[in-house]
């Protein structure tokens, strides 16, 4: 990572819930832009405003099959020679300027030659066979059809050549994209996606099968490289690592041994989880203190989640230290990873939303809580299954309600945390 660094407010241990988010958004920079593709651009942040480098429509057009006419009824049918070529099909009704009383076939999109005041169409029209060929109104027309300038397209009409048609810091969806190729531009200039590596720890830990009394199934392998996807981070590399200090501190240096180390050390963000812990087998405080990283959240007062650390290493790579709880892991990837990845992507912090509680909830004085629910009926109600290690409650959930120490009431206005993925019943706002 390029650049100055950003600057740190002084470590405050077990921040808050609320300083946590801001810090993590804070500590990021905007990732320098590279030029990609318009078909590489879907999902990305515009880095420098996209320009009509043309007029859109670049040229007149008509907005019907028809003919292009000048002047008042009969017209006389002008016919282009030499017959077009297939690409140019749309161009030869443009070849000659029109003189008041002619009239030319034209389609859809052909270019409207100068000199010509109207399109009149196909279907309220009729040509007689006479030579040459002259065109009336049918009796199908409106009795002032053609109007002056129907069914003609300017030139400029949606843009001006050098006009902004996408601003700067826009997250580019399909239609978008269109807007690009349509304004002539065949590559984007955008931010570059935050490059992730995910180390995950545990020896506990099973990738398959059934887990025997002390062992665990691994959640985090078949989860976590897809959900940073849906953040808008790309996933360099995954390793998993034994239990043990030594293997910890060699993979958050900076030494590449083969092309996993090499990523993970010439990315943007290392993704940890598990050993937040202050045990004897929890190793990850001890490797950051050892690799000289500088603690920048350490402990947040919420639950799940409370042991999460976010850290710089000296090279400028961040650690994003989840804990090993599945559930506490999630909170801590919405509370700290996403608003990490929003500032790496240039992007706006995501969106406050509300939700009116539909039960009372007991306060849990110094902690905030995150807690999966369904939303029925505009009430958001929290799941049974809330605890660190379960699933099934975000598994379910529309949204997670955000509670306040002092817990809350019935119909109570509470924020809530929009999931990065589609749901029955999205928060409102």
């Amino acid at each position: 990572m390029n650049g100055p660094l950003p600057v740190i407010l002084p470590l405050q241990p077990n921040t808050s819930w609320e300083q946590a988010r801001r810090a993590a958004y804070a500590a990021a920079r905007p990732l320098p832009f590279e030029t990609v593709p318009l078909a590489e651009a879907l999902g990305h942040t515009l880095a420098s405003d996209a320009v009509a480098l043309h007029a859109v429509p670049h040229y007149a057009s008509s907005a019907m099959d028809g003919w292009a006419v000048s002047g008042p009824e009969p017209w006389t049918i002008v016919v282009p020679e030499p017959d077009p070529e297939p690409w140019q099909i749309h161009k030869e009704s443009g070849r000659r300027p029109l003189k008041s009383g002619e009239a030319v076939s034209i389609l859809t999109g052909g270019l409207v030659p100068a000199g010509a005041e109207a399109i009149l169409r196909s279907e309220n029209g009729i040509l007689n066979p006479t030579e040459p060929a002259t065109l009336v109104t049918a009796a199908t027309a409106r009795e002032d059809e053609p109007r002056l300038g129907e069914h003609i397209r300017p030139a400029g009409e949606e843009a001006a050549a050098g006009e902004t048609t996408i601003p700067a810091g826009t997250v580019l969806n399909p239609a978008h994209i269109a807007l690009a190729a349509v304004c002539g531009h065949d590559t984007l200039p955008v931010l570059r996606a935050p490059r992730v590596s995910l180390l995950f720890t545990g020896d506990e830990v099973i990738e398959s099968g059934l887990p025997d009394s002390g062992q665990v199934r691994d959640t985090f392998g078949p989860q976590l490289p897809q959900l940073v996807e849906m953040l808008g981070a790309r996933v360099d590399a995954v390793r998993r690592l034994p239990d043990r200090l030594d293997d910890v501190i060699a993979a958050l240096s900076t030494d590449a041994v083969d092309e996993t180390s090499l990523a993970m050390s010439s990315g943007d963000v290392l993704v940890t989880t598990g050993g937040t812990g202050i045990s004897d087998a929890d190793h990850l405080r001890r490797a950051l203190e050892a690799v000289e990283a500088e603690l920048l959240i350490d402990g947040i007062a919420m639950r799940p989640g409370h042991p999460t650390l976010l850290a710089r290493l000296p090279d400028g790579r961040f650690v994003v230290a989840l804990p090993g709880n599945p559930l506490a892991a999630m909170m801590a990837v919405f509370t700290v990873l996403q608003p990490l990845l929003e500032g790496l992507r240039g992007a706006a912090p995501a969106p406050e939303h509300h939700v009116l509680a539909g039960v009372d909830v007991a306060p849990l004085p110094g902690r905030t809580r995150l807690v999966p629910c369904r939303i029925q009926d505009g009430r958001a109600l929290p799941s049974q299954y809330f605890r660190s290690g379960m699933l099934r409650g975000l598994a379910e959930a529309d949204a997670i309600m955000v509670l306040p120490e002092e817990g809350c009431t019935a119909d109570q206005s509470v924020s809530a945390l929009q999931l990065p993925w589609p749901v029955k019943q999205p928060p409102a706002g």
